[in-house]
């Protein structure tokens, strides 16, 4: 009789259990058919925004728009947040947990493309979604929505706070934020980001840091009077050659680019005015802040050298990006439920076209895999303002195959595919894997507690945030 009570004991806790799955199953298929159900509309907003084509900060209308999709799904709009006219916060619900979604939504200057597989300029639009994030903006917001409509038909508590992030492109939109104490009650964070593969892991990225050095000469006539003139183009190069030789020098997973952006008028005046801006990066903030240092002084000496007078301005600074393990395979558990995307024979067709501007291109049908989840101790080549984030709450997030398999970032052919059906594709698969990562961290607190005790283990007990930009305002005009 004893034996026999055990085992009925372990037979109702499996069938419990069982139900519990069953029952989650459910729930994720049924937030799934909820994002399903607005394909059109999110497709709809995401072409809107990839026409606008707004820069850094200076993406109202881009902004507004999702402002408004999600007020009228019955957010709460805080605009203006930051100091940044363009960045809002989006909330629903009330009291604890508090699950943050990040949305991007900035173009890239001098990418200018339509949605064609060949080179094809848009007249008056000087700027491309070349990184994807007219879609990155709209599918965190249809999961935000999807989530919001779930912890309703669930009666689950808890806040989805979904948070609009200008000039991720160099103006380190979310660093003012977390300066801000924007995220100081946040939970958890999730975030996503447009690709040509499938995949979540547990990475990091490059700190960088980024600035613009102004030099001021003298101007005059260049061939009757060049000895009265001092160039400040002249100050510029003599700047930029001095960082070059400086590459030997540092470690050589350094990464340093610049561009001149103003060199002068007209070759016969000596320039009073250049700029030149420039990109500094590395795994390790501290040796950021090491290279940073050695270029300012060579830009010292730069102007002594050539007689003219320097002034720098602190652009943008982001953190590397921390992984957090523990989430991440919550993210990349429910990528899989969701799966991949086959193209239709259009899609095909314009695939195939992109992929002759390539070489070694990987196959078309990689668009229906997803990557193995890796832990990679090292950094990624690119940096995101993400990283400071990810160094004050548990952040995870993933890519999806918005671009052709084998499509750079900030190219034409990520503009030229991220106005298709296929960047379609991949948003609706990064809305639905966010969403149902955030029904699951919801649904179960133990996955927000273990999620925390990786970030304390990897930010160290003595640990306190310092961005990198130090005290300055948001460089509200550094594209103009």
């Amino acid at each position: 009789m004893k034996y026999t009570c055990i085992i009925l004991l372990l037979l109702a806790g499996t069938v419990s259990a069982q139900k519990k799955k069953t029952d989650a199953q459910k729930s994720k298929q049924e937030v799934i058919k909820l994002i399903d159900a607005e394909q059109a509309r999110y497709a709809s907003l995401a072409d809107k925004i990839w026409e606008f084509a707004e820069v850094g900060y200076q993406e109202v209308k881009s902004s507004a728009l999702l402002q408004e999709t999600l007020k009228q799904a019955g957010f709460t709009i805080e605009a203006g947040v930051a100091g940044m006219p363009t960045a809002f916060i989006a909330s629903y619900g009330s009291g604890k947990p508090v699950i943050g979604i990040l949305g991007e939504y900035d173009a890239l200057p001098g990418v200018s493309q339509d949605a064609v597989p060949e080179v094809k300029t848009v007249p008056g639009r000087p700027a491309g979604h070349a990184c994807g994030h007219h879609l990155f903006g709209t599918a965190s917001a249809a999961a935000a929505i999807a989530v919001k409509n779930w912890m309703i038909a669930k009666n689950i508590s808890g806040t989805i706070r979904f948070y609009g992030t200008p000039a991720e492109e160099g103006g380190s939109g979310k660093v003012y934020m977390v300066r801000e104490g924007l995220f100081n009650d946040v939970d958890l964070v999730f975030h996503w980001h447009p690709g040509s593969e499938n995949s979540a892991g547990a990475g990091s990225s490059l700190a960088n840091k980024t600035g613009k050095f102004r030099f001021y000469g003298v101007a005059s006539h260049a061939a009757a009077a060049p000895d009265r003139g001092r160039s400040a183009l002249d100050g510029v190069e003599a700047m930029n050659d001095m960082t070059n030789m400086m590459r030997e020098h540092v470690p050589q997973e350094a990464r340093m680019h610049y561009v001149i952006t103003r060199g002068g008028e007209a070759p016969n005046v000596v320039p009073a005015f250049a700029e030149v801006y420039y990109y500094v990066r590395h795994p390790n903030r501290t040796v950021v802040k090491d290279m940073w240092d050695r270029i300012t002084r060579a830009a010292q000496g730069a102007a002594l050298g050539t007689d003219t007078k320097v002034e720098w301005e602190i652009i943008g600074g982001v953190y590397d990006l921390l992984p957090n393990e523990a989430l991440a395979r919550v993210v990349d558990a429910n990528l899989r439920t969701v799966g991949g995307y086959t193209y239709t024979e259009t899609e095909k067709v314009f695939a195939e076209k992109i992929q002759k501007t390539f070489t070694n291109a990987p196959a078309l049908a990689s668009t229906n895999a997803i990557g193995e989840f890796k832990i990679m101790d090292g950094a990624g080549f690119g940096s995101t303002d993400v990283g400071d984030v990810s160094w004050v709450v548990p952040t995870a997030g993933l890519a999806t195959a918005t671009w052709v398999p084998g499509t750079a970032a900030h190219s034409w052919q990520a503009v030229a595919a991220g106005g298709t059906t296929i960047g379609h594709k991949g948003m609706m698969m990064a809305a639905k894997t966010l969403a149902l990562s955030i029904t699951d961290v919801l649904s179960n607190p133990v996955l927000i507690e273990n999620a925390w005790k990786e970030f304390r283990t990897r930010t160290g007990e003595n640990f306190k945030y310092e961005s990198l930009i130090g005290t300055r305002a948001p460089a509200l005009d550094y594209r103009k």
